[in-house]
């Protein structure tokens, strides 16, 4: 996901504030690839510490806290003008802020059933299958299989009380349909809002269908500022920081290699489980995520090639 810039002015001409500069040459000083990697890691600890949150807040309150921080901070720095939008435009908008909305939905449901690790890997079949579908060659049926085999093992296949593992896998499945889709209305609103406006647009509307949820569901506990900072804490790391840092690592490297990179996401999200989480995988589980990483790089460079 590479739409956010901290560095970028709300409105062209004026001058870019002393901390956006500061930020711009501190990131110049790092090598693009650890800010893809970076990046990885602050969507991962924004996920464990929204997890976290779950046992004071249910998920679709801690996706509101998420996405009402994220749109705040993206209005303030890169505020969409709608006048003069045409009805493409706000087709295109809406479409891309009620996908977000269900994205982030859908992974949170998930995640709450499922180790932190094994969420992020089957929601990462959405981008896999943007990927082999750009692609024409044989070979895309491999990683199929493979990606199809690592979901596979992660089914609790033969254990009575599986009931929560069945409806994440699902959530996780839809979440990973939403970010498909995320990816091809991003390159829509990219080519129809200027920088990164189109991401600010529906930022805000997925602020908007996600509030009677998480407001119902969050009730009174919403207004207590610790559980607001962490919300605010988990905004920054899952959506401004990451987008930032990719953005600024995609200007300095090629996609490929961006691509590559991004395929670590799950075994990074396993690990991070682990860490914060206590987690802990069994060596089916491992070796379900190394399918889907490695079905992951493999389309990668196949669609380099072509």
């Amino acid at each position: 996901m590479t739409d956010f810039a901290l560095d970028e002015p709300c409105d062209r001409g004026r001058a870019m504030p002393a901390p956006g500069r500061l930020l711009r040459q501190a990131a110049d000083s790092i090598p693009p690839s650890m800010l893809v990697v970076l990046g990885i890691l602050s969507v991962q600890l924004g996920a464990g510490f929204a997890k976290e949150l779950f046992t004071a807040l249910p998920p679709s309150a801690v996706v509101f806290l998420r996405i009402a921080a994220g749109a705040l901070i993206l209005a303030a720095v890169a505020r969409p003008k709608l006048k003069g939008l045409s009805w493409g435009d706000w087709a295109v908008g809406l479409g891309f802020g009620v996908t977000l909305a269900l994205m982030n939905l859908s992974f949170y449901e998930a995640l709450s059933r499922l180790p932190m690790g094994v969420a992020v890997a089957i929601e990462f079949l959405g981008p896999l299958g943007v990927a082999v579908a750009a692609s024409r060659r044989r070979l895309d049926l491999v990683w199929v299989v493979l990606a199809g085999l690592g979901v596979a093992l992660f089914a609790p296949w033969g254990q009575p009380a599986s009931a929560g593992w069945w409806i994440g896998i699902g959530f996780a499945l839809v979440a990973g349909a939403c970010w498909a889709a995320y990816i091809l209305l991003s390159a829509a609103a990219g080519r129809r809002f200027p920088g990164t406006t189109g991401l600010s647009f529906a930022m805000m509307v997925s602020a908007v269908v996600i509030a009677p949820v998480g407001i119902t569901t969050g009730g009174t506990d919403l207004a207590q500022p610790q559980l607001l900072l962490i919300g605010l804490g988990v905004g920054l790391l899952s959506s401004v920081i990451p987008y930032s840092l990719e953005l600024r690592a995609l200007r300095r490297m090629p996609k490929h290699v961006f691509g590559i990179l991004m395929s670590l996401e799950p075994a990074a999200a396993a690990v991070v489980g682990v860490l914060l989480l206590g987690e802990v995988l069994h060596l089916q589980q491992w070796t379900a995520i190394v399918c889907i990483v490695v079905a992951s790089l493999g389309s990668t460079r196949t669609a380099r090639r072509d």
